[in-house]
């Protein structure tokens, strides 16, 4: 490893889970690239959902992966493990990770990051990872989205949400949105939904019904589960998609069965965190190809709120949890 590369390195880390005071900046040893990977110097840190789960003890990283948190960073590359020839020292990436993010270094496997094109800033680059490959995988890979269907997604001021928005009118969907408030559902018209519902103020169930005229949506991106399901059923039009990737509104779901065959509909869902890196690897091949150029060309965008110093990770957390951030928020590190 580079001489200027120290031993030590600042991250935030906690003892035991809980509330977010749990985080605390440490002293940690820098880790050592192994073969296939990259140490990467951070820059920025994206803060997720899954980040705060992990905290409150509900979302124990896979085998293998670092007990840090962050699940995507940006910044350079340090040091290059055995057989790495696809980057360079010095080279600007942002990268989906196993976990690790909050640190001034990240190991990551190589390739499992993407370049950052000039233009890029790099807080929006750290904002775009996790979201993107969660975004494309669930709704392009197993909600089979095509050009000219309409997406329903909740929580639409998420990073998750903000994503679907971006990417499914660049690729020609329909896109309608719940948000909780008359000011949420401004912000995701602005960030170029077609429709906006506001859920505390009526049914989303009717207000679907009424948008498309009765025959509802080909494909629901469903981040609450609970309650929610067996309402989503009722959005789906005919030969429909349910495609599940998170349980805010609780674990299970009563729906009727009979329904789903006689409407043909499809349920599915995925996690992220632990599939494979090969599968992550073909993931990241599959968005450099199709879904990268946009972001290359400026057409693609995260949607930010805020940036935190690395120092203030507990505060990043506790916004995040208030539930009033609109877009990805980002930790600076360095």
């Amino acid at each position: 490893m580079p001489d200027s590369i120290a031993e030590t390195m600042k991250a935030v880390h906690y003892e035991t889970p809980g509330a977010p005071a749990v985080l605390r900046l440490q002293t940690l040893p820098t880790p050592r690239p192994g073969p296939g990977e990259v140490l990467v110097k951070v820059a920025f840190a994206g803060v997720n959902r899954p980040d705060v789960i992990q905290r409150q003890g509900f979302y124990p990283p896979p085998p293998g992966a670092s007990p840090l948190l962050g699940l995507e960073v940006s910044g350079t590359i340090a040091a290059l493990g055995e057989g790495v020839t696809a980057w360079r020292q010095g080279d600007p990436v942002c990268a989906l990770t196993p976990g690790g993010g909050y640190a001034e270094y990240c190991l990551v496997p190589a390739d499992h990051c993407l370049p950052v094109p000039p233009g890029l800033p790099l807080d929006q680059a750290a904002a775009l990872p996790e979201t993107l490959f969660t975004v494309w995988h669930n709704v392009f890979e197993r909600g089979w989205a095509k050009e000219d269907e309409t997406l329903l997604v909740h929580g639409g001021t998420s990073g998750i949400g903000s994503m679907a928005i971006m990417l499914g009118k660049l690729f020609g969907l329909t896109v309608i949105v719940t948000c909780g408030g008359a000011d949420k559902c401004a912000a995701v018209l602005e960030i170029g939904a077609d429709h906006a519902i506001d859920y505390k103020a009526g049914d989303f169930v009717e207000e679907v019904a009424r948008i498309t005229g009765g025959k509802g949506v080909e494909l629901v991106l469903d981040m609450v589960a609970g309650d929610y399901v067996a309402r989503n059923l009722k959005c789906l039009a005919d030969d429909g998609r349910h495609v599940t990737i998170a349980v805010q509104g609780g674990l299970q779901a009563t729906i009727n069965m009979a329904e789903v065959m006689r409407r043909r509909l499809t349920l599915t869902g995925s996690t992220l965190r632990p599939r494979s890196n090969q599968f992550k690897a073909l993931l990241a091949q599959e968005i450099r190809q199709l879904a990268w150029p946009l972001v290359e060309t400026g057409q693609l965008r995260p949607v930010m709120d805020r940036a935190f110093p690395l120092a203030d990770a507990a505060e990043a957390h506790a916004r995040m949890e208030a539930g009033s951030h609109i877009g990805k928020i980002v930790l600076e590190v360095g």
